[in-house]
């Protein structure tokens, strides 16, 4: 499925880079393989935004729904039966699905992984003709080549981390006053980014754009969609 997907992803980088590099006199600092990444990552973002809105609408449902879930819970923990059905009364009345949130995931995860593996390998999945791949400049700003992680710890591994918590606090779920489900939500909205930078700093540098500039995108997508929500609230 990843070989499948990312031929078909490697594709489409390729042929947003031969349409870039058709425009003029590359920059010096700011190489037509940069480019290609930048442009192919919003248009990979905007190809999965229908995917990620619903899985928004789900979360924010949840979190709406999650203090009655846990008056349940609490008023019915003896009784198992009795909770399971006015548990699917409360998901009817909010026209819920619980498993709403985990399909926009389960569509997400195979294609996330495969632009990975492009950004990975991009001479096995977009530049394929002998060579090309390392005659072609891939220097971004103060990186000299995109095929190399990033050489200062300030630049992207930095940002890919900030970004990355940036986008966890955006999206985390309502925990309903759960006090369990608050510690775990606040360890991975602090695990996450660690783990992101480090591993920043060993990834290819375009592998690294990709990711800064997906949650960017996220972020951004995010204040739209909160922003909007409360506009609907108040009305």
């Amino acid at each position: 499925m990843t070989a499948f997907l990312g031929k078909i992803l490697g594709s489409l980088l390729r042929f947003v880079y031969d349409i870039i590099a058709g425009i003029g006199i590359e920059p010096s600092n700011f190489s037509y393989y940069a480019m290609a990444v930048i442009v192919t990552t919003i248009i990979f973002k905007f190809m999965l935004l229908p995917i990620m809105l619903k899985q928004t609408k789900s979360t924010r449902m949840m979190g709406e729904i999650q203090p009655k879930m846990k008056e349940i819970q609490d008023k019915y923990k003896k009784d198992p039966q009795t909770m399971q059905v006015k548990m699917q009364q409360l998901y009817k009345e909010h026209n819920y699905n619980p498993m709403s949130g985990c399909l926009p995931l389960l569509i997400q995860f195979p294609v996330i992984i495969a632009f990975f593996a492009v950004f990975r390998e991009p001479a096995k999945y977009a530049f394929t003709e002998p060579g090309l791949y390392d005659s072609i400049s891939k220097v971004f700003l103060w990186i000299p080549n995109l095929d190399n992680p990033d050489p200062y710890l300030w630049g992207l591994p930095l940002l890919a981390a900030a970004t990355t918590y940036l986008q966890s606090k955006l999206m985390a779920p309502a925990s309903g006053g759960n006090a369990q489900a608050e510690s775990t939500q606040k360890m991975m909205t602090m695990f996450l980014p660690v783990l992101i930078f480090i591993s920043a700093r060993t990834f290819p540098a375009g592998l690294a754009l990709y990711w800064v500039l997906g949650n960017i995108f996220t972020i951004f997508q995010q204040l739209i969609t909160n922003k909007l929500s409360e506009n609907v609230k108040g009305e």
